[in-house]
């Protein structure tokens, strides 16, 4: 394994791993009530001596020179990555963005880029010796920790907001999981999560707490690297909520920049949506802060998040990068579910298409440009809310069953 410590992201303080095993030993935690929290933590390697990317494997164990891990032998068994690429060149043409590009995180084994995080925590709790892993979520992180966790039979403990999809819940439990469900939001999951690891001993997955998350999360930008030729795209968009995402693009194209393989960093927006909006807000701050937003509600759970864990990160990587926040609407992310659909065949939940939503925004508002390559990331598939879905469309009325009904029926949509 390439040798790493933890770097605190607020104080620069830097840990032996042995030393801190979630927040900033010194500062995490602190900050004005209601704020993202100080003292996330950032892995650091040294140069790497195995190759990278290793092309004996054929998934995320590729990246092993640039993960947390002793060995990549202790990644879950079920594969992570590579994912397609697309270029939806009806999609481009309607956007005007002809170096559009989709990166598609639908078909990972639980249907969503959660997958990269849980399984690289998973790692390592097997290399810790730990038998129980807890997370709050709003629904995708705990169903790849679910799956990861039951393909090499380790106990999951999920603690999710009482609104979360039913077909999340569903899919935890499937994979056996023990799901609790929680009145309240998810902020009030995650302090549960916190409090349950203090005294119960479990090991905590939850986003930005535990910062092995983050470097699970940033194999994505090494995909999009190496299916760009091995380029960085001139902007990513991405579904923001917490930030954890968003800081896990930073930290890969961060890595690939000090390894010398990129010359610059991509521009980085984050897409959130206007009821759960605390990171774009934060943006037009000067002190560095980043307030909660109270009450956040949005169409789209999965960045529907009162208080980002990693918000003061993901600020940072905005502001460095020269990108910025684009809010878009709950109607304009209805519209993007079916506009995917229709021009690139993909399903996507609220959150992914979110993505989309935002790079029409940032078309209108001149932020990116025809002659440019926009990543756009789609971090999870639409089935995990087909209500949510349902809303992008109108279910036809049933016909009688003759050729004439069947050819009105086609005729009026024609038109």
């Amino acid at each position: 394994m390439t040798p790493y410590r933890l770097v605190c992201t607020d104080c620069g303080g830097s840990f032996d791993p042995a030393a801190a095993e979630y927040l900033c030993p010194d500062c995490g935690g602190s900050g004005p009530p209601g704020h993202a929290p100080r003292g996330v933590l950032r892995v650091e390697f040294d140069r790497p001596s195995a190759p990278f990317p290793d092309p004996a494997f054929p998934d995320a164990r590729r990246w092993h020179a640039l993960l947390p891990l002793a060995s990549p032998d202790l990644l879950p068994p079920l594969p992570v990555g590579p994912t397609p690429l697309h270029h939806p060149a009806r999609l481009a043409r309607e956007l005007g963005l002809p170096g559009l590009v989709l990166k598609d995180d639908t078909g990972l084994p639980t249907g969503s880029l959660k997958d990269r995080a849980s399984s690289v925590v998973v790692g390592k709790a097997r290399e810790l010796g730990r038998d129980t892993i807890t997370t709050a979520s709003t629904g995708n992180a705990a169903v790849a920790l679910a799956a990861m966790a039951a393909s090499v039979g380790l106990r999951a403990v999920i603690l999710v907001p009482q609104t979360s999809p039913i077909a999340k819940r569903t899919q935890m439990l499937v994979f056996g999981a023990t799901v609790v469900p929680v009145e309240g939001t998810y902020d009030d999951a995650y302090a549960l999560s916190l409090e349950a690891t203090r005294v119960f001993g479990w090991y905590n997955r939850s986003t930005a707490y535990n910062p092995y998350t983050i470097d699970g999360k940033k194999t994505v930008a090494f995909e999009l690297w190496e299916q760009l030729g091995r380029r960085a795209p001139d902007a990513v968009v991405v579904p923001t909520g917490d930030g954890v995402i968003l800081a896990g693009v930073h930290k890969g194209f961060c890595d690939l920049h000090a390894l010398g393989l990129v010359d610059r960093l991509p521009r980085l927006y984050a897409a959130q949506a206007a009821g759960s909006a605390a990171i774009t807000r934060a943006c037009e701050r000067a002190d560095g802060e980043v307030p909660g937003h109270a009450g956040a509600r949005t169409i789209a759970d999965s960045i529907c998040v009162s208080v980002p864990a990693a918000g003061r990160w993901a600020v940072r990587a905005l502001r460095e990068t020269g990108g910025g926040g684009l809010t878009v609407t709950d109607d304009e992310i209805t519209e993007a579910i079916g506009l995917l659909g229709r021009t690139a065949g993909i399903f996507a939940e609220p959150a992914a298409a979110a993505a989309l939503a935002g790079v029409r925004r940032a078309t209108r508002e001149g932020l990116v440009r025809p002659g440019e390559t926009i990543a756009v990331l789609v971090t999870g598939n639409g089935l995990k809310d087909v209500a949510a879905g349902g809303r992008a469309v109108t279910m036809p009325e049933p016909i009688v069953p003759t050729l004439e009904a069947l050819r009105r029926r086609v005729a009026a949509e024609a038109s």
